[in-house]
């Protein structure tokens, strides 16, 4: 008989409404706060009543516009702006105030500005355009679908404009990049149209575009993606912002645009603020110190990592429109410090200099005082998201903070149940290097406060010699399984046109790449802890005809990777977080030759990278800061293939794979040589 047919897929979960920047558990808040005039909202509230946006003047009207135009000639989207602003501070005097009157007016600009605009378009620009005011204009809708007096038809006609004007080209510029290079257009440019795809699914009830925004923030290739908006992390987590080397008033737009994404995700239950170890934090703290000077006016110094993409190359945090001080920090302070109790003393600093935040210009909503605000939290949280790396032989160490702590306990101990000792108290920088002695250590943060001692949670072990981490022989001789002979289970794949041939010595076998399809596909996040590292592995090339063929290629896409290529005439070690521009490239001086085994080693300890060839050292640059642990959790890790669908596929055979935790010495890799 024929198999029953599958069970209707779950109903989608319902939407929380209103569930955009703002809740109705929120504007609670806020009134009762008022009433009890309660610092800061009383004066959030007076900033919103007298920011001329908001009031119900007879001149307040709209000027609704058929076609919209930014960028090129014609511009006309100011207008567009100016009612917008109106809209959504009207909005948020009736939900605060329930003075029906000044929803009435808001209703009124969404009434005929969806009767009356057809068209968004202009040059290039009309992607910021679809991106930055329907991701606003989609969170003034969400605050007024609940009101009594505004139709269902005039509801429905506005999510016919967001839908069918608006999210046509937030959609296609994620896309296409408007037929660019990937790297062209800075973070901005994505964030804001994954914020409209976001506010629009929600606004209209669309779950596949809450997703697909979702999706691409965690997984696209653009510079707005989590992966590429945060460049890097320094020590103490510290996260280099995509267009810090670009001016302020950009990276700031970042700090605003993406806390608004997390925050509208916040509404509905998920939570992109914690993501990847709170890495917007991490952003947002790298840019709030940029804008912040001491008292004599001067900024402090940021380590920063040499940043290159299709706009050119970076060396530092750009003093260009410093400082900026946009008004988008108290929802970045709130979440992370009253609402999770995080430390976040840059983020902190610059929200009390902005306070009460005032409206937007246009690029951001403003009024965040009055609607972000929330009352501190009791207790700040243990330490938390500690990372420990080996490089150069010392342990560095990074953890998050408590919201109350006044300094942390650094303990190490010789095993993952101690004792603990102390090693040292460390301050606001949160990060600490350790020299311990040969072996494996044990490490974790203690948070002193005003009330106690907070332990955090993590503990994480370093071995201050390489250790084995993956080991695939790759010598089975049969079957699709490359299994890892560490001991940790990291077993691969045969993938494509795989075979086994001929090994190294008589009799045994080695896997045999085809050069079109053949691959070993290797686990995910192989390398995601790692720092200083070694691989190491035996390669048979059939033929140098095929240039730029992988050894290995450990990434999640063609954005950033690190791997070894095998050019007709050269041999390189590449790493990179922004494509082919930002490769830092070691060359070596032997070329991998064909028609015999040759044992290729690639070491990496502390800055220094040396690429070998029979167990000499061929190649190294001494000034390679890019280390695996910023790629994260690669999820595409290749033998024989690259990421680059265009690069051809290696040719030949492969054994004895390895990859440690931690730089081999000469002497080890000549050993592994014979």
């Amino acid at each position: 008989p024929p198999p029953p047919p599958p069970p209707p897929p779950p109903a989608p979960s319902a939407f929380v409404h209103p569930g955009g920047l703002h809740t109705d558990a929120d504007f609670a808040r806020m009134r009762t706060k008022i009433a009890e005039n309660a610092s800061p909202w009383v004066i959030g509230w007076n900033a919103l009543q007298f920011s001329g946006h908001s009031s119900l003047n007879s001149d307040m009207w709209p000027h609704a516009l058929t076609v919209v135009i930014r960028g090129g000639d014609g511009q006309n989207f100011g207008t567009m702006i100016k009612d917008m602003q109106r809209a959504y501070q009207l909005a948020l005097r009736w939900k605060v105030s329930q003075d029906n009157a000044y929803a009435d007016r808001a209703v009124a600009f969404l009434d005929a500005w969806s009767s009356t605009m057809t068209t968004l378009t202009g040059n290039a620009d009309r992607y910021l355009a679809a991106g930055i005011y329907g991701y606003q204009w989609a969170n003034t809708v969400e605050l007024l679908r609940s009101y009594p007096g505004w139709s269902p038809e005039g509801l429905a006609r506005f999510q016919k404009l967001l839908l069918e004007v608006f999210y046509p080209l937030s959609h296609r510029f994620l896309e296409e990049h408007n037929g660019a290079n990937i790297t062209n257009y800075w973070a901005n440019w994505d964030l804001c149209n994954i914020n409209a795809i976001m506010a629009i699914g929600i606004c209209c009830d669309r779950r596949d575009l809450y997703n697909e925004a979702i999706s691409y923030y965690k997984n696209g290739r653009g510079n707005g993606a989590a992966a590429h908006n945060v460049y890097a992390i320094h020590p103490g987590h510290l996260g280099q912002w995509q267009e810090s080397g670009r001016d302020q008033g950009h990276a700031t737009l970042g700090m605003s645009l993406c806390g608004a994404l997390c925050e509208m995700a916040w509404s509905q239950g998920d939570d992109l603020y914690g993501y990847w170890n709170n890495r917007l934090l991490s952003a947002a703290e790298y840019v709030a110190a940029s804008n912040l000077a001491d008292a004599g006016g001067v900024y402090p110094t940021l380590p920063f990592f040499r940043y290159a993409n299709r706009q050119g190359v970076f060396t530092g945090v750009s003093p260009a429109g410093r400082p900026h001080l946009r008004q988008c920090w108290e929802l970045l302070y709130n979440h992370y410090v009253n609402r999770k109790g995080l430390s976040a003393p840059y983020t902190t600093a610059m929200a009390a200099k902005l306070r009460p935040e005032q409206r937007g210009t246009g690029d951001d909503p403003g009024m965040g005082t009055l609607t972000f605000s929330l009352p501190p939290i009791a207790q700040g949280a243990a330490p938390s998201g500690l990372t420990a790396y080996l490089v150069n032989g010392q342990v560095l160490l990074s953890w998050w903070g408590s919201a109350y702590a006044t300094a942390y306990e650094v303990q190490r101990a010789p095993a993952a149940s101690g004792p603990f000792t102390t090693l040292t108290t460390v301050g606001e920088e949160r990060t600490h290097t350790d020299t311990p002695g040969a072996g494996t250590w044990h490490y974790r943060i203690v948070a002193v406060t005003p009330t106690g001692r907070l332990t955090g949670a993590e503990v994480r072990s370093v071995a201050t010699a390489p250790q084995l981490r993956l080991h695939l022989p790759l010598n089975e001789g049969n079957g699709t399984t490359a299994t890892d002979q560490s001991g940790n289970a990291l077993h691969g794949r045969l993938v494509g046109g795989t075979s086994w041939g001929a090994g190294r010595t008589a009799g045994s076998s080695a896997v045999a790449l085809d050069g079109a399809s053949g691959h070993v596909a290797l686990p995910t996040g192989i390398m995601k802890d790692m720092a200083d590292f070694t691989v190491a592995v035996w390669v048979y090339r059939q033929s140098a005809s095929a240039g730029n063929a992988r050894v290995f290629d450990i990434g999640s896409s063609d954005i950033a990777y690190l791997a070894l290529l095998a050019n007709t005439s050269t041999l390189r070690f590449a790493s990179t977080g922004t494509t082919y521009f930002g490769e830092e490239n070691v060359t070596s001086s032997v070329a991998l030759g064909t028609g015999r085994w040759v044992h290729l080693a690639v070491t990496r300890r502390g800055n220094t990278v040396t690429l070998f060839v029979d167990g000499q050292a061929t190649g190294t640059l001494a000034d390679a800061p890019f280390a695996p642990h910023q790629l994260g959790a690669t999820t595409q890790n290749w033998l024989g293939r690259a990421q680059y669908g265009a690069d051809p596929y290696f040719a030949g055979r492969m054994q004895d794979f390895r990859l440690y935790s931690g730089a081999l010495t000469s002497v080890q890799i000549t050993a592994l040589a014979q």
